[in-house]
């Protein structure tokens, strides 16, 4: 659960988003969604430290240097699946109807029994909710499984991908990262042509006080300070 790490830490700690993305192993604009609550749904923030794979000591240090890179004490357990219906905690059965829900929405072509066998449902329950007619439809707010810890993301992208196929259309592919270069070169860009028009401005501006002693626009050499002569 990446995120729900990356979201504990952001509040929890002044580490970077560099350092979150790295150990958590996401983009640093994922992380910085989660800080600006611009995330698809609000994640729940998950302990890495009562789950063993961080100390406080470790987060401390990453802390007291920007530069230091976590080092995760025990990496999370693999979830092991087994033949039969999947086990659901008793404590996260109440939030099966929400991460249903959430599957309906975002993944339409997701079939009931996918999603049964996804959540460990019945498809009953699926009906209920996709017709709006479940007993307690006013309280269902649409939560990510993988979030709630319902399901796994590779189960979970496994299953919209095999829906996607089914349904001819093409797998999804998320694109929200490939023009971050591009973005940030123009950006660079702007920035560099802004700062030439603010230095001849400034040399315009300067009338008889200019200097004559320019290494480049807008820059002096500052063991000189020549007046320009007239």
């Amino acid at each position: 659960m990446p995120h729900a790490t990356a979201a504990w830490l952001v509040d929890n700690s002044s580490l970077t988003f560099e350092q979150i993305a790295e150990f958590c192993g996401l983009h640093i604009l994922e992380v910085q969604a989660i800080a600006d609550d611009t995330a698809a749904t609000k994640l729940t923030g998950r302990d890495p430290i009562r789950a063993g794979e961080l100390t406080h000591d470790e987060i401390e240090r990453g802390q007291a240097d920007p530069d230091y890179k976590l080092k995760m004490i025990k990496a999370p357990e693999e979830v092991r699946r087994t033949k039969g219906p999947r086990y659901t905690p008793v404590s996260k059965r109440q939030d099966k109807p929400d991460g249903i829900a959430w599957i309906i929405k975002n993944h339409p072509d997701v079939t009931d029994g996918q999603i049964s066998k996804l959540i460990g449902t019945t498809r009953t329950t699926i009906a209920a909710i996709r017709d709006r007619s479940h007993w307690n439809m006013a309280n269902i707010t649409p939560k990510d499984p993988v979030t709630l810890g319902l399901t796994t993301q590779r189960e979970l992208d496994a299953a919209v991908a095999k829906a996607a196929k089914a349904a001819g259309a093409p797998a999804h592919v998320d694109t929200r990262f490939e023009g971050d270069r591009d973005a940030l070169i123009e950006q660079l860009r702007r920035e560099r042509e802004q700062h030439a028009r603010d230095a001849e401005a400034a040399l315009a501006g300067a009338g008889e006080d200019a200097l004559g002693d320019e290494i480049f626009p807008g820059i002096r050499d500052p063991f000189k300070n020549t007046p320009v002569a007239e």
